[in-house]
Formats: structure tokens, C-alpha cells, sequence
């Protein structure tokens, strides 16, 4: 129904809607009304709708869908200025629809929409048409849709029979198995009670054989008690000829004794005679002479150079290092910080190993050389020179702990000499058997060569 106002009949925007919008043509025109949103100035939107103006298109008509529709109705200059943005957009619909003749092949809704927006005359019919037709469509696809899901229950009606048939076949063939099952049963417990019954016959039977058993078996226990007591008797006539065998033995043995000493008192005589005939002297060195050992009154390793020479002077070193299978361990950094402190550490460890390496050459001796590892920045990559062991301590491990350790290694007895300044080293490696030396010998030493 259409109704109009003072205009005419041909006045579109006198034409009044009589029913609520279509929900196909109602999206259509929020969709536009969106789409045509970000056109507009925040002046020339409406109030209600200026809190949107930053929103996407798709934003807007999901959340401004009703104040859209709602300004659309209400408001005939945003409606106009939507159908300006509209008319840029589709110029061949919104021409045709102003020339009464919109075209066939167009979406029925978008004609509906496009109408509603720009209310040409005979707007409310084409929005009404657009309804039905959406209407009709909505119908079709319901029955469409209806009878695709009857034909689905149909289908699903027939699967469940189908499956329901060969539930009951399943559950009929296992009914039958269960019957044979029971009767296999019932035939295996008669078959059971019958062996039962056989098995208590064999017991009987068993326990009769057993006492006859027991009885053969006392009798036999009497036959055996009785050949014991025969064997028994044996037992002492045989340890009684035993024992007059062992007396005869004896006397044998006194003959084969006296046969050997006379034998060995002849090996005698033959070796007293053969140690005349070739003048043999007596034996005038002991075993015991042969093992090496400091006797009373004989100088030790400790005490060489320990007369007519100076504690400070370098042949003290040189008649250490002359004892045979000597050791020198020199604390490094402690010769080295004597002899040259204002070198860097690294061309002090140099300067030392250079000088150890000559001295090891010229006196044969094993030469260990001890660095303090707390020293150290990074590890020191160097090769150790000829006849030089270079040893840094571990982390809180000193180079002083390390040099006991190399002197409690040492078996008692073997010369080592440990070059160092610090007096608790040197009352440390004293008391341990090593002999201590001063830094300051160790560095005439080098001097003089």
C-alpha cells in the first residue's frame, strides 16, 4: 500500500514505506549507507553517527548497523548525501532507476536498496516487490532445504534399519555361540567329573601300592642294618691288617734313611774336595753391602756444600745439581720478581725458561719450574723449552701448595732442590727432605754462565 502526501503520487519522497524493511534490502541499505560513511565530512554526518566516522566500512555496518538505517529514515539531507555517494558509484542503476525503467538482470535487493536510498517515484513499490521476491526466494530455500533433510532422515532412517538388521543378526549368531559354548561346557564339567572320579581310584590305588611300598622298604632297612654290622666287622679286621702293613713300612723306611745319608755325606766330601783343588777364597762380600744407603758418618745430600762454601755462593747449586737423579723445582715467580720485577710477566717467564733450559743442559738434572696460575689473565699458550717442566697451579691451589706437592711426590732419598725466597717454602720443602736455595743463588748461577 501506498500512501502520499500533498506532492502527488508522483513524488517519490512523498511516498511513505507501510511495512518495516525487508532483512535482504534492510542489509543492502546499511551496506551502501557504510560504504558511502567515509565520504563525508564529521560536519555532515548526523550527531548520532559522528562517533563512527573512524570506522571501516565493514566495522560500520556491524556496529552502526541500526543508527544507519535509523538516520537514513529520519534524516532526508544524509539520506540525499548518501544517494550523491551512491550515484558516483553506480551511475548506470541509479540512472536507470530515475528513469523509471531499472534493469531486468539486476539484483532484485540491490534495486530495492538503491531505491529506498534515493526514493525515485515508485520506490515503495520496487522495495515491496524486492520483499516479495526475497520472500519467495527465502521460501524456496527453505523448501529446498526441507527436503534435502528429509531426504538426509531418509537416508539416516535406512542406515539406522540397516545397521539395527545386522545388529540383531550379530547378536543372534552370537547367542548361538554362546549356546554352543554352554553346551561344549556343560560336556567339558561332565568329562572333568568323570576324571575326578577315575583320579580318586588311582589315588586308592597309589596309596595302596605305597604301603606296600613302606613295608618292602622296613624290610629292607633290616637287611641293610644287618650288612652295616657285617660290613663293620670287616671294617676292623682291614684296619687291623692296615696297621701291621704301616709297622712293616717303617722298618723299610729306616734301611732307605740311612742309604741317604750315606749319600749325602759322600756329596759333601766331593765338594770339600773340589773347593781345595780350585783354592776357592771365602766370600768377603754380604748381600746387604750391595744396597745403597748413607752410613754413620758419611755426608747426605742435605749436608753437601754445607762446609768451606757460603750459603749465597752458586757452586753450592752446581754440587747439588752434580748428585745423581737430582731435581731442581724453581718457584717462578719468585726468581723472577728478585731478579727482574720490572719486566712484564710474560718476558719474565721467558727470560727464566731460557736460562732453566741452558742450566738443565749443562747439568743433567730434572728441572720443574712452578707459576702461580692466580696470575694469569687468560691461559698462556707457550712451549715449554728443552728439559724444562713448566707447571701453573690450579684456581685456589698457590704455586707454595704446588711445590709440596712436588716434594711429597718424590720417593725419600732422591736429591731435591727447591729454589725460593719465601721462608715458609723453604721450612715446608726442609722438613719434607728437599734442600732450599735462595733466589738470589739461582740468579749468580745464570750470571756467572
Amino acid at each position: 500500500m501506498v500512501e502520499t502526501t500533498g506532492g502527488g503520487p508522483q513524488d517519490g519522497a512523498a511516498e511513505v514505506l507501510d511495512r518495516p524493511l525487508p532483512d535482504g534490502v534492510r542489509r543492502r541499505v546499511v551496506q551502501i549507507a557504510a560504504d558511502g560513511f567515509g565520504g563525508l565530512t564529521v560536519t555532515e554526518l548526523p550527531a548520532q553517527l559522528r562517533q563512527y566516522a573512524r570506522f571501516t566500512p565493514s566495522r560500520r555496518a556491524k556496529f552502526a548497523g541500526n543508527a544507519l538505517a535509523s538516520a537514513l529514515e529520519s534524516d532526508p539531507l544524509f539520506r540525499q548525501r548518501i544517494g550523491e555517494r551512491l550515484r558516483e558509484v553506480q551511475p548506470e542503476l541509479t540512472g536507470a532507476l530515475d528513469s523509471g525503467s531499472p534493469p531486468p538482470a539486476a539484483d532484485p535487493l540491490d534495486v530495492a536498496a538503491a531505491a529506498y536510498v534515493l526514493r525515485p517515484p515508485g520506490w515503495v513499490k520496487l522495495v515491496a516487490a524486492a520483499g516479495e521476491e526475497a520472500q519467495r526466494a527465502d521460501a524456496e530455500r527453505a523448501d529446498e532445504e526441507s527436503r534435502a533433510e528429509l531426504e538426509r532422515l531418509r537416508a539416516e532412517l535406512a542406515r539406522a534399519r540397516e545397521r539395527t538388521r545386522s545388529e540383531t543378526e550379530r547378536l543372534r549368531a552370537e547367542l548361538e555361540a554362546a549356546k554352543k559354548e554352554s553346551e561344549s561346557l556343560h560336556r567339558r564339567l561332565r568329562s572333568a567329573l568323570s576324571d575326578v572320579k577315575r583320579g580318586e581310584a588311582a589315588l586308592r590305588k597309589l596309596r595302596g601300592e605305597m604301603e606296600a611300598v613302606r613295608a618292602e622298604g622296613s624290610a629292607q632297612v633290616s637287611a641293610a642294618e644287618s650288612e652295616s654290622r657285617r660290613l663293620r666287622a670287616r671294617l676292623g679286621e682291614t684296619e687291623a691288617a692296615l696297621e701291621a702293613a704301616r709297622r712293616a713300612a717303617r722298618e723299610g723306611r729306616s734301611v732307605e734313611d740311612m742309604r741317604v745319608r750315606l749319600l749325602l755325606d759322600t756329596v759333601l766330601d766331593a765338594a770339600q774336595g773340589l773347593r781345595r783343588e780350585l783354592a776357592l777364597p771365602p766370600v768377603s762380600v754380604r748381600p746387604a753391602e750391595t744396597v745403597d744407603a748413607v752410613e754413620p758418618g758419611r755426608m747426605t745430600p742435605k749436608d753437601i756444600a754445607a762446609r768451606a762454601l757460603s750459603e749465597d755462593d752458586p757452586a753450592v747449586l752446581d754440587q747439588l745439581l752434580a748428585l745423581p737423579q737430582a731435581h731442581l723445582v724453581v718457584d717462578g715467580y719468585n726468581v723472577t720478581k728478585t731478579g727482574y720485577p720490572q719486566m712484564p710477566l710474560e718476558k719474565q717467564r721467558l727470560r727464566l725458561l731460557g736460562q732453566l733450559a741452558r742450566l738443565a743442559a749443562q747439568s743433567g738434572a730434572e728441572v720443574t719450574c712452578v707459576f702461580d696460575g692466580a696470575e694469569l689473565a687468560a691461559p698462556v699458550l707457550l712451549a715449554p723449552p728443552r728439559g724444562v717442566r713448566v707447571l701453573f697451579s690450579k684456581p685456589g691451589v698457590t704455586a707454595d701448595e704446588l711445590i709440596r706437592q712436588l716434594v711429597r711426590a718424590e720417593p725419600p732419598g732422591r736429591p731435591v732442590i727447591v729454589v725460593s725466597t719465601d721462608r715458609e717454602v723453604a721450612d715446608g720443602v726442609a722438613r719434607a727432605g728437599a734442600r732450599p736455595v735462595a733466589s738470589a743463588v739461582l740468579l749468580k748461577r745464570f750470571s756467572r754462565a
